[in-house]
């Protein structure tokens, strides 16, 4: 299964495309009317990350495995999340992809969501668990989103 299968299989909502240059293991991902972003390499995740920080925004990490049920059932959330988010940056690792990095995290279990703010943790949760995932981004958003300065 390629990435974009395994993408497509955990993320309904995410639609992929190849580049036109012709090679067909280059893939572009664009999600539809969400703001969640595929981190493919470590690279794309230092990238989003320093923009994150340019941004002030807080970072919502998702690593999962396209083979996990509880994945799969919160996928379709974590998507809405990132619609109705959208101060929020949200972005989604496969674990089986990026297998070094996600092992630097300490990953445990899948999912689990890493709550980022300036690349440093601010909090965690690990497990499917769609009123937990709900609480802790309102308090995060809430707690550090609402003390931002408003540009005027």
């Amino acid at each position: 299964m390629g990435i974009s299968d395994t993408v497509r299989s955990l993320f309904p909502c995410i639609k992929s495309h190849s580049t036109s240059d012709g090679d067909d293991s280059t893939h572009n991902v664009e999600f539809a009317g969400g703001n969640v972003s595929l981190i493919t390499t470590k690279e794309s995740w230092d990238q989003k990350l320093a923009e994150a920080k340019k941004e002030g925004k807080i970072v919502i990490a998702n690593f999962s495995a396209s083979w996990c049920g509880p994945c799969r059932m919160i996928s379709p959330f974590y998507c809405e999340l990132s619609e109705k988010y959208l101060s929020l940056m949200f972005l989604t690792v496969d674990v089986d992809e990026l297998t070094e990095f996600s092992s630097s995290w300490d990953i445990k279990a899948t999912p689990t969501f890493f709550f980022l703010k300036d690349g440093e943790q601010i909090d965690k949760l690990v497990g499917a668990n769609k009123p937990e995932l709900q609480k802790k981004i309102t308090t995060v958003t809430d707690t550090h989103v609402a003390c931002e300065p408003q540009p005027q």
